[in-house]
C-alpha cells in the first residue's frame, strides 16, 4: 500500500457518547437482552443517534434498523438532538414498513428514547418499546456497528461544507448502497434488500404450496 501512496482509512478515535440519561424519566425494560437475532421482517428494530461533522457545525443522524436484515427502515437528520429527531426517524419507519403488533424498538436510555413524545409515539404504533444500559455499546452492537461502517465508508472520506452536503451524501449512502448493495455476513452475504427479497420469495412458494396442497 505504502509503495501504491495508499492509505488505510480508520474509524475515527474519542466518538462522543451522545447519550444523555433523563434520570426523572422511566426507561422501559430490556426487552433484547443482547439477542440481535430475528425471525422475520419487523419484529426487532434497533436504533441509535450519531453525529456527522460539516464546515457548519454538526448535524445529528438517528436510525432505526430492523435487526431481521440489517436494513435501515428510518432515519432522520437535524442540527439539534431534541426528541423530534428520533421521533422523525421512528415515522418514517412506521410509514415505510406498516410493522404489525409485537414489534420491539430497542435503544440506549437516552433522554430521547425515554422522552413522553417517543413513548406516545411507540404507543400509537403498537410498538413495544426497549433500552439497554446507559453507555454499554454492547446492549445495542448491531447499530454501532452500522455507525461504524457509515464512518469508515463515507464520513471520514468526506469533508462536508454544509450540512445539506452530509444529507445529501448520506442519504446517497443508505438508500443508493447500504440498503440495496452493502452485503452482510450475518445475512449470508447478501445486501439487506436482497435477504429481503429472498425471504418474501419463499414465503411466497410455501403459501403457494400450502395452497395447492389444500
Amino acid at each position: 500500500m505504502r509503495r501504491q501512496g495508499l492509505v488505510g482509512v480508520h474509524r475515527r478515535t474519542g466518538r462522543k457518547s451522545l447519550t444523555s440519561q433523563d434520570r426523572m424519566a422511566t426507561a422501559p425494560p430490556d426487552l433484547v437482552g443482547r439477542d440481535f437475532t430475528a425471525h422475520a421482517p419487523n419484529t426487532k428494530w434497533s436504533a441509535d443517534i450519531t453525529y456527522v461533522p460539516t464546515d457548519q457545525g454538526w448535524v445529528y443522524l438517528a436510525v432505526v434498523m430492523d435487526l431481521f436484515s440489517r436494513r435501515i427502515v428510518g432515519w432522520a437528520m437535524a442540527p439539534h438532538m431534541r426528541a423530534d429527531l428520533v421521533c422523525d426517524a421512528l415515522a418514517m419507519a412506521v410509514t415505510a414498513r406498516r410493522p404489525g403488533p409485537g414489534l420491539i424498538h430497542h435503544s440506549d436510555k437516552g433522554s430521547q428514547y425515554t422522552s413522553l413524545a417517543f413513548g406516545r409515539r411507540c404507543e400509537e404504533a403498537g410498538i413495544a418499546p426497549s433500552t439497554g444500559r446507559t453507555g454499554s455499546c454492547y446492549d445495542n452492537a448491531v447499530t454501532e456497528s452500522f455507525f461504524a461502517s457509515l464512518e469508515t465508508e463515507l464520513i471520514d472520506r468526506t469533508r462536508f461544507a454544509t450540512r445539506a452536503d452530509a444529507e445529501r451524501e448520506v442519504f446517497s449512502y443508505i438508500e443508493g448502497f447500504y440498503n440495496p448493495w452493502r452485503r452482510h455476513s450475518a445475512n449470508g452475504q447478501l445486501s439487506p434488500a436482497e435477504y429481503e427479497r429472498r425471504h418474501t420469495e419463499v414465503a411466497q412458494d410455501r403459501l403457494a404450496a400450502l395452497s395447492q396442497a389444500a
